[in-house]
């Protein structure tokens, strides 16, 4: 080929690759958030998982990043699920702890989700799973931006039915407190769980719809939000999966979880979106753990679900985003759900929530930019209270009592135990020499005390704390 020729094709070659590039470059990110209930830190193969594997979940961590700082905003379901979705700390929105069926708040239609974020922008939008934000129709997925919703309104052990499987006399306090649990599609109720038998079959149809909900957007942007209701007991689990892992149901449950991973992984990879599409998968808090052997793990963190130490409230993370997450990269820098809102806003180019919200981008981070630091502070709160604040490695733990799990036994096979009552005041840990906030150095950091002291003032004026509101708090909506 003549030299001119070849400049020619070479220039030719170049040019089209840019006009690719370019074009890949325009094509609008689609996010999917995977989130799993009551996962600990330790659950995920690449978290040093035992007695079950997560292949899928730990290609996203191969392909992407893991993080091992990584918080909810309180360490139980409705609580967490607001903050993921709105960006706020859960006591900015007022949605606090867990709702029930007798519950009359919900989250209010003044708050932004990212499925609105992301809707007016163009996006679908769907969730399958469990939702927990307000069960009566005004508030369901629907009035919150999403297109479509198949899920249970609340958790899978808000029904009337026993450890074993059994339907209570109706004279029961569960009987009473609790109605059928219902399975909803759009807005209304198409069946009820009332077996355990129904629990096995929740996490494949959720990820049936899911896929579908792939497949059927697939030339446009969307955004998937997948909440399972496992491993929140009671456990399911699908034939197909039942007795595949040594540790027993719960790490059948967490294959099973994984499968779903991979349908949807596998599903971007068949639509060629996998290089177009934010993946994030993680849980809404840490582990159960007086349900023993169905519980999953916190370790090597203290405590678990209902408690602000770290096995509370530190979750499995991993995010996917090829491009723009280095493939294989781990970050020790802390991070939170509250700040998936701002990350995608950015990612995206969507508009901001209206009212002020608590996170930040993590866009920098997501880039492997060695300086970025984005998030450098964190506030724990439990319910209306604030038990602790971090700033960079230290965390003051405030005055306060807990749920412990130390020093008692706990149930097994679906049968929960008891909880012990901890109790804690000011006390200083060193979290990356110290991560099982095991050794108190209060007496000897007294000014790292003082300064973390102040932080909390600070969150104190505008989050409130026990018996005390903030300026910056909003109300969550009344349920008639």
């Amino acid at each position: 080929m003549p030299t001119c020729a070849r400049r020619f094709f070479f220039t030719l070659v170049l040019s089209v690759s840019a006009l690719c590039i370019r074009a890949h470059a325009a094509e609008p990110t689609n996010v999917v958030i995977i989130f799993i209930d009551d996962q600990g830190y330790n659950d995920v193969g690449c978290f040093g998982a035992e007695g079950f594997t997560t292949p899928n979940i730990d290609r996203i961590a191969a392909e992407g990043m893991k993080f091992t700082s990584f918080y909810v905003s309180q360490a139980v379901c409705s609580a967490s699920r607001a903050s993921l979705l709105t960006g706020c700390y859960a006591n900015r929105v007022g949605i606090l702890g867990a709702l029930f069926p007798s519950s009359k708040n919900a989250l209010s239609h003044d708050e932004t989700t990212i499925a609105e974020v992301l809707k007016a922008k163009g996006y679908a939008t769907g969730i399958f799973g469990k939702w927990h934000l307000g069960h009566k129709p005004p508030f369901l997925p629907l009035q919150h931006g999403f297109d479509e919703y198949l899920g249970l309104p609340y958790s899978n052990d808000m029904w009337p039915v026993d450890y074993d499987g059994k339907q209570h006399d109706p004279e029961h306090w569960k009987a009473k407190r609790y109605p059928p649990l219902p399975l909803i599609d759009g807005d209304q109720t198409v069946e009820t769980i009332d077996t355990l038998e129904d629990q096995d079959t929740l996490t494949t149809r959720f990820t049936e719809r899911a896929v579908a909900f792939i497949d059927k957007n697939k030339d446009e942007p969307f955004f998937l939000y997948l909440p399972h209701t496992m491993g929140h007991v009671p456990l399911g689990v699908s034939e197909k999966f039942r007795g595949s892992s040594e540790q027993g149901m719960y790490g059948d449950v967490m294959q099973e979880i994984d499968w779903s991973v991979g349908q949807v992984l596998e599903a971007l990879d068949r639509n060629n979106l996998a290089d177009n599409t934010l993946v994030v998968y993680t849980s809404d808090n840490g582990p159960w753990m007086n349900y023993g052997n169905h519980a999953g793990s916190a370790f090597p963190l203290r405590e678990g679900k209902g408690t602000m130490w770290d096995g509370g409230c530190r979750v499995p993370c991993v995010m996917r985003l090829p491009g723009t997450i280095p493939a294989g990269s781990v970050t020790n820098n802390m991070a939170s759900t509250i700040d998936l809102l701002p990350t995608i806003v950015e990612i995206t180019g969507a508009d901001a929530p209206p009212l002020p919200i608590d996170g930040v981008s993590l866009l920098p981070l997501l880039r492997g930019d060695e300086n970025a630091n984005p998030r450098d502070e964190f506030w724990f709160y439990y319910g209306r209270q604030l038990q602790a604040v971090r700033k960079g490695k230290w965390k003051l733990h405030l005055p306060h009592e807990y749920r412990s799990y130390e020093g008692v036994r706990p149930g097994n096979d679906g049968h929960p135990g008891p909880y012990e009552k901890g109790r804690i005041g000011y006390a200083l840990f060193d979290m990356e020499n110290d991560p099982k906030e095991l050794r108190d150095l209060a007496d000897q950091h007294p000014d790292v005390v003082e300064r973390l002291k102040a932080i909390a003032e600070t969150a104190r004026d505008e989050l409130g704390d026990a018996g005390v509101n903030g300026s910056g708090q909003r109300e969550a909506a009344k349920v008639d």
